[in-house]
Formats: C-alpha cells, structure tokens, sequence
C-alpha cells in the first residue's frame, strides 16, 4: 500500500510541476483603460504581479502594440485575462527563415542612368530599410558609405555593441544595427557564445544576405569563387540599412520579431523587411501582421516572403492584406553543370562547384539506394553509405530531408568522388544551384529518372560531370520557383496572395565570413559574396524597389507603393505567353504569381494605384466579423466596434487584385474600387482578359471609362462576375486592365467556387 501511495504522490507531483510549465505569451493591454498614477511600463508590471509573484517581463512594446511578453503557466494566462485593459493574452510563435545580375535582368540599369524620367528615386538617401534577419557582417564590401551624405536628421536608432561588434561597425550606409535574444533565451536558455555572438553581428550569412539585396552598395569584381562575376548592387543603393538581430541557431520567436518591430518603427525606417514566416493563423493571433498593422498606419511598408513550401496550394505565410506578400521567380542566369553517360546520354544539370575537376573523364556510377545501409540510403544521410561501394566513385543521390550540400559531404566523407543530385517529384524539373564541396550537379526529375535507369540496366555504368561556368540569356526567363509557396489564402480567400513575385533563385548577394557558402561547419570557405534561392531573396528585392518608390513619391502610403508595383508587374512573356510555372511545366496562375513578375520601371510611373489607409483595413476586419477584442488586439483599439448599419464587405476592400469566391450556389459577386490618379490628366478604358474557358464566368466593368482631370482625383467603378453553378474546387483565371494608352494598370482576378 505505502508503494501505491507513493507512486500517486509522484504522479500527481509531475502533474502539478507540468501544470505549472511555463510558456512565452504576449500580452496586449488597452492603454486607454490605463490609470492615470501609471506610466505603461509600470502599468504593465502591477498586472503581472497581479496574476504571478513569479513571473518577470521579457520585454514591454510600446509603438506596434502596447503590452509586454512573459513566461507565464495556462492558469496565471487565464487569470491575466479577466484582469482590467487586458485585452488578449496570445502565445508566442517560432518563425523560421525562408530560405550581381538582378539590377539588370529588372531593367534598373536602365531606369537609374541615362534619360530617366524620374532621377530622384535613385537618391533615396533618407530612407531606411530595416531588415529583421540572423544580423549583419558590417565589414562587407555591401556597406560601404562612400558618397553618402550623413545620417537622416530624424533616425533615432543606436549601433547596439557586442563582444565582437563595435559602435564604428556603422556608418553612413548601416546607420542601425540592434539584436534581441531575450524571448530566445527565455524559451531556450543562454545564448551559446562559441557558436553565435550575442550582437547584430550575422554568424549565419542570411542577414547580410538579404540586406545587401535591399540597399547594399555597389561592390565591383563580385562573384562567388569565380561564378557571376560582375558588379554587385541593392535595388536601392542609395537607401541606408539598420539591421535587427531576430533570429538565432534555434529560430525565430515572436516576441522578439515583435520588439525588433516595435524598435524599428520607433527609429525611423520606412521600410521593413522581413524574410521569415510561421505558418497561417488569424491576423488577431499572428504576431507579424499585428506588428506589420501598426507599421502600416505609421506609413511604414511591410514587405514579407510567401515561404518555401510550394509547390502545393494554400501553402503561403504572411496573408494579412497589410503586407506585400512575395513569391520567387528565376533570372536569366543560370550555372550549368552537365552530366554525361557511359552511353553518350547528356543531361543538364546546375552547380556552383569550384574545387579541381573530376579526376578521371569517365568514373563509374552508384544509386545511392543500393550502396546503402539504410532503408532511406537513396537520401545520403549521414551515416547510410558504405565505403568500399562508393570508393572513386560517382554517387547519385535523391533530393530531400536534409540539406542539398549536406548529401555532397556525405558522399565524400564516404570516399565518394562526386554526386549527381537528382529531384523528386515535389521539386520537378526546378534546378537550384549549390556550392559543394565535391564535384557535383543536381538534376531534374525526369533526368534523374533516365540515369537511374541506365544505372539499373548496365553491367558497369559510367558518368561524368562538366562544369561550364556562368551562362546568362537563359530562356525562358521569368519562370516561376517551384518552392515558392502558393494561393489559395487559407484566412481569407478573397484576398488574392501572393502579392507579386521577384528573382528568388540563384541570388548573387553578400555574405558571412564566419560561415562558407554552403553553411556546413565542415566548409572552411570563406567568401564575401554566395549564391543561395529562397523567397527570402525575393522580399529583399521588392523592399529594396519600395524604398526607391519611396524615395521618388514620399507622400505615397504603404498601400499606393504595394499598388505601383502590383499593377505594373507582367504576368506574360513578350511573345504573349503566360510566364512559366516550372513545377508543371505549365502557365502558372495568380495562385503561384498574384500580380506577377516584377518590374520597377513601370512601377515608377504607375499612373493609378488602388490606395488603403487604417481606416479601410478596420472595415475590413468588420467584413470578417471580427470582434471588439480581435480588432483591439490587430489595431490596438480598444474601444472600437463595428457599425451595426453599415453593409461592410471583404469584397469592398481597395486592393489591387481580385480574388472572387462563389459559395453555396451563389452565381453572382460583386468587388468595388477606387483609383487614385498619381499622373497627369487622362481618360483610362477597361479591358477584362479571361482565360481559355471565358464562357463559364461574365464580367461586367461599370464605369467601362475612367477620366481624371488632375493628380490626385478619385474614380470608383464596380466589377460584377456572373456564372452558373460550376463544380466545387473549379478555378477560372483573367486580368483586369485600365490604359490611357501611356500607362498600363492591370489586376489579377482568380475565381474560385467552394
């Protein structure tokens, strides 16, 4: 008996200690309902020790939101919730990373020299972008200040110092550099210091990566050991950078996302740029979009990237309609690597090897699934092959799990002599150069396919590998990533995401020295410039082109800037075909692209933008039956509520896309809009594109004619979309166009019935 009761002391001791674990929440509190005795901080204090003697304040937020993150356990959170002007308690999120010739291959070459119509949006020296990443490698060619003039008169940002990073590791380009690890440290213990510094300092690469894509300055001679030699550029050279120090070994976690948010905004940057997402959830439950919200209604422009999980539907992050959300798409430039059989069969590949060539022409060939030890050998984990099968030989190896360069070590490690990589099916045909660290290429599926086949069917296969440098002119050119992560939006459905996409692979930009190219601690490499893909390099490059938009319009909002890039951005090729989606091979969709591909040019001189202010987003919010807690906790209004008369409609919302959803039989929707003429007087005809099955959905423009007489007059037409009852799940795909004959401002529409 004294057993018995002794184990239902222990088993209800471990139930008492794990309801007593504590977890990071962030807390956001109504500064309306403040007493006047109080400063917010002080404020913030007493209600935590009204709920906990305990429990201590990891950081308190006073410009995006108003509150404070804590460790807290589910019973104090319950209690903190009944308490006076707490308006929502949420619990904290772990973000992750969405991981030269750009300027060219966007026409900026063009637009910034020569007759240029618009020169002060290449002097955008008094805007900053801020970019919330793994840090900075200060020292880099990337930021350079030479030729600008001092720091704006109105940043208030500070240059935070570290073991390793001093106060003159900024300058005139990097005018901020800040770090937060406290809701890292409070969810995962100290920092460890032999692998990461606890400063802006960037141990990872990711940061300076990003950066340097947005605002770096011009660097001659760049290549990556010797690959896309040229000259290296921000989109916005003259723009300056603060870098935030968010995200660590372990990841990224909101409440310090959020307090590098709140910093930002507070310092002055007009721009923030963010390639990091966690998933979906409500804008009330997502700790970016609420920070990005207050952003917006400071005017600063919040640009995101769609995350790296395509190419499956309803796979993108950062949906909330106050964010420009960015896919990837590929350059014209491209690292070919061929591999060559026993049977003259040649295959193209990619790669960015640099090392000594094979030995030997020819070598013979393995599939790593039979020279393994492991059920999964065909994957090259470490550990599954077996030296005396792969000794001086060629390894195929399949893509997935772990990291690509990762299998090339493996390979070698294992006595390999080099590596074919080859795609499955969820990667298809789409070709992302590496940096490895032995002779080796990847494939597409189809290709890796044949050469599987010749492996299996000859007594004693053979192959080779050639690398043949850097290679631009590639066509066709844009084509869409297949990681790039896709629509449909999973919140909200009539909000067409991604917003547009930008050059996302194989991305010449700045980079660590305290990590090689490929990340690997066995790559003792060091370079200044790497080469990676991502739609983290494809939202540098859309909050660099914001911040020369805001620098040649700065009285334009958040909104208006998203809208010049939106409407200006091509969805064809100049034969007129529909740009390539190359997970199918097929014309991709407003799902995979939104608006399109990018192109700065245009978006300078839009003509007309579709404009939002805090204002429209609230009613948006209303449309979505947000309650007053959901929209206090989103806009930090505590006493807001919806008008019980006013017909609020998500469809009503100013944006520069369509997304029509036809549900329970409805056959007939109808979307309002407003432009705003930024040009000079000009009368603007519609034209509706469909695609191939036009039949199944009429769309009626009304006005057909648009005429505005000066800069700054407002136009609202109404598009309704009529059809029969179609199959749920169906899809249909056209383009919305208004021209004057000068200007071209077109809008995606998808069309869904569910």
């Amino acid at each position: 008996m004294a057993l018995v009761l002794s184990v239902l002391f222990l088993s209800f001791t471990c139930l008492a200690r794990a309801a007593e674990q504590r977890s990071t929440y962030i807390v956001h509190m109504a500064e309306s309902e403040m007493r006047s005795e109080f400063y917010p901080r002080d404020w913030y204090g007493v209600s935590l020790q009204s709920v906990s003697e305990s429990a201590e304040i990891i950081y308190s937020y006073d410009t995006v939101l108003h509150g404070f993150s804590a460790r807290l356990t589910p019973a104090e959170v319950r209690v903190l919730e009944t308490q006076p002007g707490v308006m929502s308690v949420n619990p904290e999120i772990r973000y992750e990373l969405h991981t030269t010739r750009t300027p060219e291959f966007l026409g900026l070459d063009q637009w910034t020299t020569g007759n240029n119509a618009f020169p002060q949006a290449n002097s955008a020296s008094d805007v900053v972008v801020g970019v919330l990443d793994t840090g900075v490698w200060p020292e880099g060619k990337s930021y350079d200040d030479t030729g600008l003039g001092p720091v704006p008169s109105d940043w208030k940002g500070t240059c935070e110092t570290g073991p390793d990073f001093n106060k003159s590791a900024c300058n005139r380009k990097l005018i901020g550099a800040r770090f937060f690890s406290k809701g890292y440290e409070a969810n995962k213990g100290p920092i460890d210091e032999t692998k990461e510094s606890r400063s802006p300092r960037d141990n990872d690469g990711h940061g300076t990566h990003t950066s340097s894509t947005a605002a770096g300055s011009t660097v001659q001679g760049a290549s990556l050991l010797g690959f896309a030699t040229g000259t290296a550029r921000g989109m916005a050279v003259g723009a300056r950078l603060a870098a935030y120090k968010v995200c660590w070994l372990g990841g990224c976690f909101s409440s310090d996302i959020l307090a590098a948010m709140d910093a930002a905004v507070s310092d002055g940057c007009g721009i923030l740029s963010m390639s990091l997402g966690g998933g979906t959830a409500d804008y009330f439950r997502d700790s970016v979009a609420i920070g990005a919200f207050s952003a917006m209604e400071r005017g600063v422009l919040v640009s995101c990237s769609a995350g790296n999980s395509g190419p499956g539907a309803s796979t993108l992050s950062n949906a909330a309609p106050w964010i420009t959300t960015v896919g990837a798409g590929t350059i014209d430039r491209d690292f070919p690597a061929s591999v060559t059989l026993g049977n003259d069969q040649k295959f193209p590949g990619v790669s960015l090897y640099s090392g000594k060539p094979l030995a030997n022409s020819t070598l013979p060939i393995v599939y790593a699934g039979k020279v393994s030890n492991a059920t999964i050998g065909n994957l090259c984990m470490p550990g599954t092959l077996v030296p005396e099968k792969v000794q001086g030989k060629i390894v195929m190896c399949d893509r997935g799990t772990n990291p690509r360069v990762q299998k090339g070590l493996v390979v070698r490690d294992a006595g390999g002599a080099g590596m074919v990589l080859a795609n499955t099916a969820a990667n298809g045909e789409e070709l992302v150069a590496d940096a490895h660290l032995l002779p080796a290429t990847a494939v597409g599926q189809k290709s890796g396919d044949l050469i599987k086949s010749y492996i299996s069917s000859e007594p004693n296969p053979t192959a080779t590998i050639a690398f043949d440098g850097t290679k631009v002119g590639i066509m066709p050119s844009p084509v869409v990533a297949a990681f790039s992560s896709r629509g449909p939006n999973t919140i909200t459905p009539q909000i067409l995401k991604p917003d547009l996409i930008a050059p996302g692979v194989n991305i010449l930009a700045g980079w660590s020295n305290s990590v090689g190219p490929t990340g690997l601690a066995a790559d003792l490499r060091r370079v200044e410039f790497n080469i990676i893909s991502g739609t983290s390099m494809s939202c540098p490059h859309v909050s660099g082109l914001a911040a020369l938009l805001k620098g040649a319009h700065p009285g334009w909002s958040p909104a208006a800037i998203r809208s010049a890039l939106m409407t200006s951005a091509y969805s064809t090729y100049p034969s007129g075909d529909g740009i390539l989606d190359v997970a199918t091979g097929k014309t991709a969709t407003p799902f995979d692209i939104g608006a399109g591909y990018v192109d700065p040019p245009r978006a300078v001189d839009p003509g007309l933008v579709y404009d939002l202010t805090a204002d429209d987003y609230l009613d948006f919010l209303c449309a979505l039956n947000y309650t007053q807690f959901m929209i206090a906790t989103v806009a930090k209004r505590a006493n807001y509520t919806c008008d019980s008369k006013k017909p609020y409609a998500v469809s009503s919302l100013n944006y520069p896309s369509f997304s029509v959803v036809f549900t329970n039989g409805t056959t007939m929707v109808k979307h309002t809009r407003t432009l705003t003429n930024v040009g000079e007087k000009g009368t603007y005809k519609v034209t509706v594109v469909t695609n191939g099955a036009a039949g199944d959905v009429k769309v009626a423009v009304n006005p057909s004619e648009l005429s505005f007489k000066k800069s700054g007059e407002q136009q609202s037409y109404t598009v309704t979309f009529s059809s029969s009852t179609m199959p749920s799940s169906s899809t249909e795909f056209a383009r919305l166009v208004w021209s004057d004959g000068k200007h071209v401002v077109a809008s995606p529409i998808a069309i869904t019935w569910s």
